[in-house]
């Protein structure tokens, strides 16, 4: 038990003026899928031993909710890999000042957990969804079964999640075609859903990314022969760009973190497994939490401290670029989602 108590509580404020309220904290690096997007096909994990603990992960989110952060989202690799997840879920779920706890995940795992992690204190899901067929699913995804993130997409609607949210990352010649039964399925349940633009993180052989890219702005024109697209005024903090079918209460998201910088609105920071800060995703800017948080296991003041200092190096934008050579060599399973 952490013998420092605070009253104040200061918000994190980086130099461009942005307020850091948000924190991607990835509860593991391993994954039970190898996404061709994300990793590669044979992958060196960090060791355990580096890994943070679930009791770090919880002080860490404890300190970081004392400093103004309102949103949690829990990421990986896949954090239902991780064992005893939900009790990390329900000591997070617990905290006063929190305001959201989330989730992203693949879905696989969610027939077993969603009740569970619902009932704990987990309020919105992010679930990846890149087709609605079995064999593409499964090319995709490397080892993925649909069938069972279909049935963990069921199991999250019974549990009564506020509001699920699809993720589809969009590859031409492999999932384009794909778009429209993809934002149907969603509306047919009520779901949310977000196309993402690939980011070039990690160095991959599957496929060139600069030739399979699609821009948003070619989804939206490809989505807007069929459905009447509306844009919505409200903001959520994230970097999808909404719209909405009339009728609908469902979400239709853009995220383009090639074709339209959004880090003027960033709010975040995220948090790897082995507890590196990391202040932007397009950057290899950080600070080594883990080594303050064995270095001081029962005094909070100093890892206080580690985090409002690590404002000062959050950079103002990233600058992602898809040629050969110019890819950050970070996977995004070690980023944290």
């Amino acid at each position: 038990m952490a013998t420092d108590t605070f009253t104040d509580n200061p918000l994190l404020q980086d130099r461009f003026g942005r307020t850091i309220d948000y924190v991607r904290l990835s509860v593991t690096d391993r994954c039970d899928f190898r996404c061709v997007y994300c990793m590669a096909e044979d992958m060196t994990f960090v060791p355990r031993a580096q890994v943070l603990t679930l009791e770090e992960m919880g002080r860490l989110g404890r300190v970081l909710v004392s400093l103004g952060v309102r949103r949690i989202r829990l990421t990986g690799g896949e954090p239902l890999v991780r064992r005893n997840v939900a009790h990390l879920v329900r000591g997070l779920g617990a905290l006063p000042g929190l305001d959201e706890l989330n989730m992203t995940t693949n879905g696989a795992g969610l027939g077993r957990f969603a009740g569970e992690l619902k009932a704990g204190g987990l309020d919105r899901l992010n679930i990846s969804l890149d087709s609605l067929d079995p064999q593409r699913f499964r090319a995709l995804t490397r080892t993925g079964d649909l069938s069972k993130v279909l049935a963990g997409i069921e199991a999250a609607r019974r549990a009564g999640f506020r509001r699920i949210k699809l993720n589809s990352v969009i590859l031409r010649g492999r999932n384009q075609d794909e778009v429209p039964a993809l934002v149907d399925f969603a509306l047919a349940r009520g779901l949310d859903i977000s196309f993402i633009e690939e980011m070039p993180l990690g160095a991959i052989s599957e496929h060139d990314r600069a030739l399979e890219f699609v821009s948003s702005e070619a989804l939206r024109d490809q989505l807007s022969e069929r459905l009447t697209l509306v844009p919505m005024a409200d903001k959520t903090g994230g970097p999808s760009r909404y719209w909405q079918v009339p009728g609908s209460d469902s979400r239709i998201g853009f995220i383009s973190p090639h074709s339209q910088n959004f880090c003027h609105l960033c709010n975040r920071v995220r948090i790897t497994a082995e507890g590196r800060m990391l202040l932007c995703l397009g950057h290899e800017h950080s600070v080594d939490l883990r080594a303050v948080l064995r270095a001081h296991p029962t005094e909070d003041a100093p890892l206080r401290q580690a985090i409002i200092d690590a404002m000062a190096i959050k950079p103002e934008r990233h600058d992602f670029n898809l040629a050969p050579g110019e890819q950050l060599v970070r996977f995004m399973n070690m980023t944290g989602g």
